[in-house]
């Protein structure tokens, strides 16, 4: 069961990692336009920092059920990495378009 625990937070942490790497490119390819300079960058360090502390306690309460399945581990594994996943993926574009959100300058009053 160990190894199961040690592939399965490798594998999750990665995926994590990865998706907070995406998030602060992204801010940084939008601070690259002339309409949304600091704000972008900013709002893209505390949106990854955000995340990043919101999925990895996600992956530490789903690691909580890999021991239900015990009697087939590889079945747990598979299972709980399919939901992590799922999870982390749904957090990621919620945290793009908070993103874009943050970034978008606040329309003018004419």
């Amino acid at each position: 069961m160990t190894f199961i625990y040690l592939t399965y937070f490798a594998l999750s942490f990665t995926v994590l990692l990865a998706l907070v790497g995406m998030i602060m490119k992204i801010g940084a390819a939008m601070g690259n336009c002339p309409q949304t300079t600091g704000a972008a960058k900013s709002a893209s360090i505390t949106i990854a920092t955000g995340y990043l502390t919101i999925g990895a306690g996600g992956v530490f309460l789903i690691a909580v059920a890999l021991p239900l399945i015990s009697n087939a581990p590889a079945t747990a594994l598979l299972l709980s990495l399919g939901l992590v996943c799922m999870a982390l993926g749904m957090g990621f574009s919620n945290a793009v378009a908070t993103l874009r959100v943050a970034a978008t300058p606040p329309p003018q009053n004419r």
